[in-house]
């Protein structure tokens, strides 16, 4: 096919990096080419795009309506000022819950389709982001495993994923959102089925947890052993970031996580969410409730 731009394959079973085209000046068949490309890769990865806050909602919207526009995720505090480590606040415990492997926003009612993620100022070492196939990971579980896996769902919660670093969101903090609630909370299948391309793919990750029919520990080593076997070569990329990268990645079939960094440098980015369907994307029904 003759595109518009160059795809470059990353060194994993997904993902590609992409040039010869300027996310800001798209046009309506570049872009078809484009999400035709994602849809394969999962992942794509744009250098030096330097995108606007406009610019960047504009792209992300071409892949449908958003959860939310722009979002700093950051160490930096409004007035400029760098949030300290030690300190230990909400905002520093939720950057740090990040660093664990997770799907966005399955622990809502509707999971996120995807999201644009876009890089203003980086550390001198260390924050990358790193990404893992699911759909190659449940390809690649023995048959005994993927039989069992297609019978089974879990739970998934933020209120359970930061407690378990000891994050109890209290009234006033620094950082909103839904999910710091110990209410009920949305049952997914292990297994997904992706809506555009009928792969399958593990929906796994830290929200996860209390797979019905299972006692606690038993969940949580079996859901461990899961994610260890998932996130590992060839199935992971982890991105190293310069400032003005942009990227967008299926929520639908990927996993990410942040990286640690030294604290004591900025690290300022920028994060569009893409809302999924809410038909493909809502969670199922508990009828253990």
């Amino acid at each position: 096919m003759s595109r518009g731009f160059q795809v470059q394959p990353l060194d994993a079973t997904f993902g590609a990096r992409i040039t010869g085209l300027r996310l800001a000046d798209l046009d309506d068949a570049t872009w078809r080419d484009l999400h035709a490309v994602w849809l394969h890769y999962a992942l794509l990865i744009f250098p030096q795009q330097h995108l606007t806050r406009d610019e960047q909602i504009a792209f992300a919207r071409r892949f449908g309506p958003l959860e939310f526009e722009l979002a700093p995720i950051s160490n930096v505090r409004a007035n400029g000022a760098l949030r300290k480590e030690a300190d230990n606040d909400d905002v520093i415990k939720v950057l740090k819950g990040n660093m664990g492997w997770h799907a966005d926003s399955t622990y809502m009612p509707v999971q996120a389709r995807g999201a644009v993620f876009s890089a203003q100022t980086v550390p001198a070492s260390g924050g990358d982001t790193g990404f893992a196939d699911m759909r190659a990971a449940y390809d690649a579980l023995d048959s005994d495993t993927r039989d069992l896996v297609e019978t089974l769902s879990a739970h998934h919660s933020l209120h359970y994923s930061q407690s378990k670093l000891g994050h109890r969101h209290e009234a006033g903090s620094a950082y909103g959102g839904y999910g710091f609630h110990d209410g009920p909370v949305p049952l997914r299948p292990l297994v997904k089925v992706h809506p555009e391309t009928g792969r399958k793919s593990l929906l796994i990750g830290r929200h996860a947890h209390a797979i019905p029919g299972l006692s606690p520990d038993e969940s949580e080593a079996f859901l461990d052993e899961l994610l260890d076997f998932a996130c590992q070569r060839p199935r992971i990329h982890h991105h190293r970031w310069s400032a003005g990268d942009a990227l967008i990645w299926d929520n639908r079939c990927l996993l990410h996580r942040a990286t640690p960094w030294d604290m004591t440098q900025a690290r300022v980015m920028w994060h569009s969410r893409i809302a999924g369907d809410p038909v493909s994307e809502a969670a199922q029904k508990d009828v253990t409730a």
